[in-house]
């Protein structure tokens, strides 16, 4: 173990001598205090650390301490329902052992030492096991039951296997490898966060991620172990949309990291998670999600660090099989403490002050992300799908941040200020968003919803983009230059704005709508179109179709609770019909 003393401090950044003996990302204890810290640079036997906690008060010549150990997560049963900080400590047991502010230095394992856990194994003694077999489960919560995995780089033959009720940290196993050594496994195994867990085989990505979010499943669909992007500026709804994602999404696992974001926003995830009733389980949605709170006033280098403890908290799950969504918000935060860390390196500044790693930097968090087949026997398929907040300077997404996320995920949901200002939540642009997954997870959509998803899609897509053109040519000279046909597409636009792509996060019926409630609802509005165009050509008066009383019932669609949605599509349709031919009668008798 080597030390050494402090010999320079500037902000997170401490400098120190006589570390010769140690390495690139080693965990550090800084000062009497032993603030926990990270190597990131090294000259010679001066080794530059970024402290994750408050540097205030320390002073040249205070001891540094190497654990010659990279920064590292405890993984094992504890984790679902638990609340860390950006290096993995449990701010609950913290809150019981130093009051409700962080004291510096405090330790407390990530992992309870004292809860007890039941084991079940599912291998017996002589069975031959590679990294990543399943060891045995135990319950963790109601709807999470936690595989126990063989550490990746561990092989052997199992000598030793018990069930019953353990701590993290007691031998459930003994494993002897080739060479007849004799490892004890437990509940618990670690792994450093800088570095992904290996996987056997990166599948391409071919079913979505369902999140009941309209805009986001049936105009721009994201794939279970796909990557996404949420830009936008201020009051946008940047945290309301990634609230939703983490809430309604299908995934099995959330993990909701909170990086340098206003504390009242993560105080709202903390309060209305534990509340919230998971509509795939019946449960409490805390029974199925980890939460890695940073705020932004907690030590800025702790950001940097929470992103990569979430994401290997998120891989652990995948490696067991299941689909999990991770939650970052917002990378644009994580980006700035990268930039503060680089300014106190006294490195050569990239664009606006970025470091010239930034790109790089980024990638490497989202190539994490994907649809896998796991190391270990049995082969199990999980998926790690990645969504990403980018929090622009007044919302300009030519800034390296965005444009670096951008060259990097495959989904762009555009969060526009102006649709915010009009109250259209969410906020996505459908001008300026796209979906690089629309046209391969389209076949999913034709086979498992209907087979006519796709094209209903794309008939939305194509109103929007007339409406948009359209309306060029309505603020230069008005409404009625405009044709019979060209009046009725504006108005089926706003219909598809305003009844379909509005969504009410705080509505208890509308902020969630299942495939077939979004299937009926696209055919709801386009039936309307296709009906109106028919009378169009058989003479009717526009002005009266617009305002034909059907049309409140399109756009109270959204409300109705999904048992009854088929009756009320079948009610919406015959009532167009009615109304359309009172309105060609009305001609005819005129």
């Amino acid at each position: 173990m080597s030390t050494g003393k402090i010999s320079k401090i500037s902000g997170p950044l401490v400098v120190a001598s006589g570390m010769r003996d140690a390495d690139m990302y080693d965990v550090v204890r800084v000062s009497k205090e032993r603030l926990i810290g990270e190597i990131i640079e090294m000259h010679g036997d001066r080794a530059s650390i970024q402290v994750y906690e408050e540097t205030s008060g320390l002073g040249t010549g205070e001891p540094v301490e190497s654990t010659n150990a990279p920064l590292s997560v405890e993984l094992g049963p504890g984790l679902i329902g638990s609340i860390f900080d950006g290096i993995q400590r449990p701010l609950e047991e913290i809150r019981k052992k130093a009051g409700n502010n962080l004291s510096r230095g405090v330790e407390v394992p990530s992992l309870s030492r004292d809860k007890i856990w039941h084991f079940k194994p599912e291998v017996k003694n002589g069975d031959k096991l590679i990294g990543g077999d399943i060891l045995g489960t135990v319950q963790e919560t109601e709807v999470v039951l936690h595989k126990v995995l063989v550490p990746p780089m561990m092989s052997g033959t199992v000598s030793g296997i018990k069930e019953g009720d353990f701590k993290v940290t007691d031998a459930v196993c003994v494993l002897t490898d080739e060479k007849g050594n004799k490892n004890d496994l437990s509940l618990m195994q670690k792994w450093p966060v800088r570095k992904g867990r290996p996987y056997f085989k990166k599948l391409s990505p071919n079913e979505p991620l369902i999140t009941g979010q309209r805009n986001v499943d049936a105009i721009f669909p994201i794939a279970e172990g796909g990557t996404a992007a949420i830009p936008g500026p201020f009051g946008s709804g940047k945290t309301i949309t990634q609230h939703q994602l983490a809430k309604w999404s299908a995934a099995d696992i959330v993990v909701y990291i909170g990086c340098g974001e206003r504390g009242n926003e993560m105080t709202d995830v903390l309060n209305e998670f534990p509340e919230l009733i998971d509509p795939h389980t019946g449960k409490s949605l805390m029974e199925r999600t980890v939460l890695i709170a940073n705020t932004s006033d907690m030590p800025v280098a702790a950001r940097e660090a929470s992103i990569y403890t979430g994401i290997t908290i998120a891989e652990y799950f995948r490696d067991m099989g299941y689909s999990v969504a991770l939650m970052a918000d917002s990378t644009s935060r994580w980006a700035e403490a990268l930039r503060e860390m680089s300014g106190r390196l006294e490195e050569m500044p990239g664009e606006e002050g970025y470091p010239a790693y930034l790109g790089s930097r980024l990638a490497q968090f989202y190539e994490r992300a994907g649809n896998i087949t796991a190391i270990g026997s049995d082969h199990r398929h999980g998926a790690l799908s990645v969504i990403g907040a980018v929090s622009p300077p007044g919302g300009d997404i030519s800034e390296p941040v965005s444009q670096a996320t951008l060259r990097i995920v495959k989904v762009f949901w555009g969060l526009d200020s102006s649709l915010a200002y009009k109250r259209h939540f969410p906020a996505i642009n459908w001008l300026t968003s796209y979906s690089l997954y629309a046209d391969s997870l389209g076949e999913w959509f034709n086979k498992h919803v209907k087979p006519d998803w796709t094209v209903l899609r794309g008939r939305i897509l194509a109103l929007l983009s007339d409406e948009a053109a359209l309306d060029e040519i309505v603020k230069l000279v008005g409404m009625d230059a405009l044709s019979a046909p060209d009046r009725l597409k504006m108005e089926t636009a706003r219909s598809i704005r305003e009844d379909f792509l509005q969504q009410d996060a705080f509505n208890d019926v509308d902020t969630f709508a299942s495939l077939n409630k979004q299937y009926l609802m696209m055919k709801a509005v386009l039936s309307y179109y296709d009906m109106c165009s028919k009378a169009l050509e058989a003479g009717a008066d526009i002005e009266k179709l617009a305002v034909i009383p059907s049309r409140e019932a399109i756009g109270r669609f959204k409300y109705v609770e999904e048992k009854n949605v088929d009756s009320e599509f079948k009610r919406i349709i015959e009532a167009v019909d009615d109304d359309i031919n009172r309105v060609l009668a009305q001609k005819e008798e005129f």
